[in-house]
């Protein structure tokens, strides 16, 4: 049989495609959707901005309660300094206004079923859709201290990421709440910020003499005593109070409160977790060690600031629409 010259076979591929029921076939079935995106912050509608323009059928379910809400501004994003983390998201969903193949919903996942190479999503309201991909970024909980007031300060004058919050308290008498070698490297890392600076080990110190010689040669006071409560005034710090009811100055503290993933959607689908108890990816797209799940945002890494989480946002949609591509491209 002759050959079938090349620009014949593009011709008929052409036709193929151009056809209205194989159009239909490709990406206009209601019936599923490509990839339910679960949490609409930062990473979430970035991987929901490529998937749109993408031209793939999207949902993202986000309910509307990013965990820098409580900020008055987000910091270190390129274009966006200064910007409160409401604004931020209400741009990032006006943005995608454009693709209409991307949905949003604000009623909660309750829980996700593998079905054969596809996916059935179960809402809190009893609803059931089908997916082929899934694409993880609900995010992580902060465990706030045994503090009454601590969240009145909490991404305010008292925050976990100096690359977000210190600039804003430089030069100002700051405290580092941690112990042991974290409260070595955190002291450390704030000292460029302040020169002025109060290690709280918040009970016992866990250090080496070595460590305490560190500390004192870079002039960091130690203080053991358990904190009781912080004073101030509209979310800045004015004292830390400790059990003797002496008080100490501080314009700021930098803190790392306990994580835990805010749903235990990865857990129920079998996601492995990497060293940090955070959602381990397996290759450099995000997917997890669940195929056709892909995880981003701080769900995924202790980096966690928001310019990471719109970057793997990005990455995570870019290996989902290539893996969505190779199973159609057949």
């Amino acid at each position: 049989m002759a050959a079938i010259p090349l620009e014949q076979q593009v011709i008929q591929i052409c036709n193929h495609y151009s056809n209205p029921k194989q159009k239909k076939m490709m990406n206009q079935n209601k019936e599923i959707y490509e990839c339910v995106i679960v949490g609409g912050g930062s990473a979430g509608l970035s991987a929901a901005l490529l998937l749109g323009r993408s031209r793939r059928r999207v949902l993202v379910c986000d309910k509307g309660n990013p965990r820098n809400a409580p900020a008055h501004e987000s910091h270190s994003f390129f274009t966006r300094d200064g910007i409160s983390a409401h604004e931020l998201l209400s741009i990032g969903r006006d943005q995608l206004k454009p693709y209409k193949s991307v949905e949003f919903q604000a009623i909660g996942v309750k829980e996700i079923n593998p079905s054969g190479n596809q996916f059935e999503v179960v809402f809190e309201d009893g609803t059931i859709k089908k997916t082929r991909k899934i694409l993880l970024a609900f995010g992580v909980m902060d465990e706030f201290p045994a503090l009454e007031n601590f969240g009145d300060f909490w991404g305010k004058s008292v925050f976990h990421c100096p690359y977000c919050h210190a600039w804003e308290v430089r030069d100002e008498p700051l405290a580092i709440v941690g112990n042991g070698e974290t409260g070595i490297e955190m002291a450390a890392l704030l000292k460029n910020w302040s020169a002025d600076l109060v290690l709280c080990t918040n009970g016992k110190a866990d250090l080496t003499a070595d460590q305490r010689t560190l500390l004192e040669n870079h002039k960091i006071l130690v203080r053991e005593e358990k904190i009781i409560r912080l004073e101030g005034d509209n979310g800045q710090l004015e004292n830390i109070v400790f059990e003797t009811n002496e008080k100490i100055a501080r314009r700021g503290i930098l803190i790392r409160p306990k994580q835990t993933l805010r749903s235990n959607l990865a857990e129920k689908l079998g996601c492995e977790l990497n060293e940090f108890n955070l959602i381990k990816t397996t290759n450099v797209f995000n997917e997890t060690s669940v195929k056709g799940v892909y995880a981003a945002g701080d769900i995924t890494s202790p980096m966690q600031v928001i310019v990471a989480a719109v970057f793997q946002g990005s990455v995570a949609a870019s290996g989902l629409n290539h893996s969505l591509i190779m199973e159609d491209f057949v």
